[in-house]
């Protein structure tokens, strides 16, 4: 496909407008425009960016101009407005969570392939693995422990801290892992508050076994004193501890990995890697996005899994 992509966005938020610069970017993209519910703030951002802008009950005339789409509304709105592009033809990038439940991420899925659409979602810290060499390493890990703790935020409380801010790690994780998730342990803490309203658990720490023997230990808060992202593989041969931060590492293994990852191109801009190959994938110039429409589904039931061992 060598065709100008009409290309627009939904959500007129902060990942809006990130989106929004990166399809100004993009070669042969022709960028329609901004999509939200509040039309007055599609028309804030749309004049920034220079393009249309479309709100209210004006979706379908919107997807109707385009080839592909970049989801981010709210979580809770990401299945709806994908479907509703799916079934219009429109390929699909959807920030994560690719949904708020297994059902609408399995007929995302299931749409996309009946379709013969792309659905690719924002796990875009996969660029920075890549760039690692992480996916060369030719051994299995035995054990992961990831941390990712934020500061108290306004943002992202329609979802648990699960699919806010663990999510990234649990995709990492499978990503790295050789087996199937299976058993889930978890605990989980609660923001206590005058005035704060957040849907799910504020801090969570879980144990996810996979069935060939490797474990996944997993801590996210957002109500943490400080900001906090590090990881540390155990592999037979040696670790690797990560800060991700510093975007600094430790390798005992005897594995050659990239110790300027950093500046490598994938990693300076993780998403502008992730839309660009998703675009690539749509043109038929990859075979996948960095993060498929089947590869964040397994992180959301995951995901969901971790949510309903604490119970609501």
């Amino acid at each position: 496909m060598s065709r100008i992509l009409k290309a627009g966005v939904a959500g007129a938020g902060v990942f809006g407008g990130y989106h929004s610069g990166k399809y100004k970017q993009a070669s042969d993209i022709e960028f329609v425009g901004i999509y939200d519910l509040d039309k007055s703030r599609a028309q804030a951002l749309a004049e920034a960016q220079g393009c249309k802008a479309f709100g209210g009950d004006e979706l379908s005339a919107f997807l109707a101009q385009l080839d592909v789409i970049t989801i981010a509304t709210p979580a809770f709105a990401h299945a709806q407005v994908a479907l509703k592009a799916l079934e219009a033809g429109v390929h699909v990038y959807v920030e994560k969570p690719l949904a708020i439940n297994v059902d609408d991420g399995e007929a995302m899925v299931s749409l996309a392939a009946e379709k013969g659409l792309v659905l690719a979602c924002g796990h875009q810290e996969r660029a920075v693995f890549e760039a690692m060499g992480l996916y060369d390493v030719p051994e299995a890990p035995l054990s992961l422990e990831a941390v990712r703790n934020g500061t108290v935020s306004a943002r992202n409380l329609d979802v648990s801290v699960v699919l806010d801010l663990m999510i990234h790690d649990l995709d990492l994780g499978l990503s790295l892992a050789h087996g199937e998730a299976g058993g889930v342990d978890a605990t989980a803490r609660y923001r206590q508050a005058e005035g704060y309203k957040a849907t799910g658990a504020d801090e969570m720490t879980a144990e996810v076994k996979f069935d060939d023997g490797f474990v996944a230990t997993f801590k996210a808060s957002r109500m943490a004193e400080a900001r906090e992202r590090t990881m540390r593989l155990v592999y037979p041969s040696g670790e690797v501890n990560i800060d991700f931060l510093t975007r600094k590492f430790e390798n005992t293994t005897p594995f050659a990995l990239n110790a300027d990852f950093a500046e490598a191109e994938i990693a300076k801009d993780p998403l502008g890697t992730s839309v660009f190959r998703f675009l690539d994938t749509v043109r038929g110039e990859r075979a996948k996005p960095l993060a498929s429409g089947e590869e964040a589904l397994k992180a959301l039931q995951v995901a969901l899994a971790i949510d309903e061992a604490v119970g609501p």
